[in-house]
């Protein structure tokens, strides 16, 4: 039976990938990080929590790591921990920093201590390319790295020392670029989740206003069940390599506002205002991906951003009918 250790098993993609690996039937080991609220650390992971090793370590101390990895004995590590909101990290970025990049080298330099033929793969994020795009606008793996956040900042040291890791030491090391996905399961700071969420206790009259910032920023919007298939794949090649994980479609929060209230037979321009505190101190536009590469290997979306949007807006229809 093979084994997995998933930094961040309690956040949305750590929830998925650990009921898609032991579907597979992987022995699977998450890691938590100690907070006073532990009713609630793990309600992602309710429907599994049983059938999980769990175990408290930090990105930021490495000795903890080493605990984890010397004890567990994983032979695929998913380091999907972070702080991964971008607009906090304008607000902590020195936290966001020691954790999405220090965090990662720890990792990495705790992987090669302990087992360097340990297969591992590093979330990398879409907020890497910042404002950067091809002539055809799309961002792939070639495509220059040139972030306008704290968190797209550590998040290209990641990548970076992550391919240093791999070329330097002979390690499997593999990337996922992954562009913005979503789900139920989506913390409700994040845009989307916050959208649905709110536009749902509206038309239930639970609250009669929604503030957002920029409305015309795209993203290209993926489902996280999809994304995290795209990462189990990406370990299973016989070499490592880096990834683009998208759609290739993007849509503006505009948009995003409009399907969600209109499935809800609301019009959103009569909920929904700008607040300039939402705005990031520097603006990221566009982000639309190329999956060309990750295609060749197998990968195909199931879900549409209008399907994903369905699945979000039923799951808090649910709550507050």
């Amino acid at each position: 039976m093979r084994k997995a250790l998933i930094t961040g098993i309690n956040g949305q993609d750590g929830s998925y990938l650990a009921e898609l690996l032991l579907e597979k039937g992987y022995e699977v080991c998450g890691i938590l990080k100690r907070n006073s609220v532990a009713e609630n650390q793990t309600a992602r992971l309710d429907n599994i929590f049983n059938q999980l090793n769990l175990e408290y370590a930090d990105m930021t101390d490495m000795a903890s790591l080493i605990r984890v990895l010397q004890l567990f004995k994983p032979d695929e590590v998913y380091n999907l921990a972070a702080q991964s909101h971008v607009r906090i990290s304008f607000d902590q970025p020195i936290y966001t920093t020691n954790v999405v990049a220090l965090g990662t080298l720890n990792l990495l330099e705790a992987v090669r201590l302990t087992n360097k033929d340990t297969r591992v793969y590093q979330a990398s994020s879409s907020e890497m390319f910042g404002n950067s795009f091809d002539g055809d606008g799309y961002q792939r793996e070639t495509t220059p790295l040139k972030p306008v956040s704290p968190y797209g900042c550590a998040k290209v040291y990641a990548y970076n020392i992550s391919c240093n890791y791999r070329n330097s030491y002979d390690m499997y090391i593999s990337n996922g670029i992954l562009f913005n996905h979503e789900s139920p399961r989506r913390g409700t700071n994040f845009v989307t989740n916050k959208v649905v969420k709110e536009a749902v206790k509206i038309k239930y009259g639970l609250t009669d206003k929604l503030m957002l910032g920029n409305l015309d920023a795209t993203r290209d919007w993926g489902h996280a069940k999809d994304y995290v298939r795209a990462m189990v794949m990406i370990l299973e090649q016989d070499k490592p390599d880096d990834f683009v994980c998208a759609t290739g479609i993007s849509h503006s929060v505009r948009e995003l506002c409009d399907y969600t209230f209109s499935r809800l037979d609301l019009d959103y321009k009569d909920y929904v205002g700008v607040d300039k505190r939402f705005y990031r101190a520097e603006e990221l536009v566009h982000l639309k991906g190329d999956s060309s590469k990750l295609k060749s290997i197998g990968f195909e979306v199931d879900y549409t951003f209008e399907t994903m949007l369905d699945e979000m807006i039923d799951y808090w229809e649910i709550i507050y009918r």
